[in-house]
């Protein structure tokens, strides 16, 4: 009892520097923290288009989990893949292959490696039979012709799905860039799935774009403001 009295008498009395040097270490260790959760657990993401409708809306804001996909550096294009592998119809986050330097695609898992995918008659056909989707809006029709990224060709049905790579879709199949315009996921690319919807919120695609700052400030403050803009009902939801 009186060491831990000595101790406390004795912690006022230290000099400055080395307050600065303990408070400077205190936050160090909880930025590392911070670091290894976000770049191994769990990062958030906002949805900025309308490709994953009605499933996901402009605005939703998801906490999505890395565990058993990816573990990387935050902030960086470093990152390493992990043992676990997407089933069939799940929702999946994944750097696009076709510009890994663009923010990160959210779609759905339709075709695993090795599947054979076709879209006819308005639908998605995996290894002969038509696959039963409830999450779609309008019908599963084909890119259009002259359509892929540069450096890539035009899609051709059937499709075999490749090793070690998977075909993605989105929901909204009339406004979805996905594996019908430049093919296939590599396993590399995907790096995690949405866990919960943490926060929805109901204004101008334009705040949720790539680097409108200034956009999403106003955003979150029109929010705290006018609260009818959060759709309410969409938080905690989870897949």
């Amino acid at each position: 009892m009186k060491a831990e009295k000595n101790q406390k008498q004795e912690e006022p009395n230290l000099p400055v520097k080395t307050k600065i040097q303990r408070e400077i270490i205190a936050w160090f260790w909880v930025g590392l923290a911070f670091l290894l959760i976000n770049g191994t657990i769990g990062q958030a993401r906002v949805i900025p288009s309308g490709s994953m409708e009605n499933t996901l809306l402009i605005g939703d804001h998801l906490i999505m989990s890395r565990i058993g996909y990816d573990a990387g550096v935050p902030f960086t294009n470093w990152h390493v893949p992990l043992w676990r592998t997407p089933k069939r119809q799940q929702v999946i986050i994944f750097k696009p292959p076709f510009a890994p330097d663009q923010p990160d695609y959210v779609k759905r898992v339709i075709g695993l490696p090795g599947d054979t995918v076709d879209l006819r008659d308005g639908a998605v056909w995996v290894n002969g039979k038509k696959l039963i989707e409830k999450y779609t809006i309008g019908t599963s029709e084909p890119a259009p012709i002259g359509s892929a990224p540069p450096g890539y060709t035009d899609m051709k049905f059937p499709y075999r799905v490749p090793d070690n790579c998977y075909f993605a879709m989105g929901d909204n199949r009339g406004n979805s860039y996905d594996s019908r315009f430049w093919g296939c996921v590599p396993r590399n690319d995907i790096i995690g799935t949405p866990v919960m919807i943490y926060m929805s919120l109901n204004v101008s695609p334009e705040a949720w774009e790539p680097g409108q700052i200034r956009e999403r400030f106003f955003a979150y403050a029109n929010a705290l403001l006018h609260p009818g803009i959060v759709r309410w009902k969409r938080i905690f939801h989870t897949f």
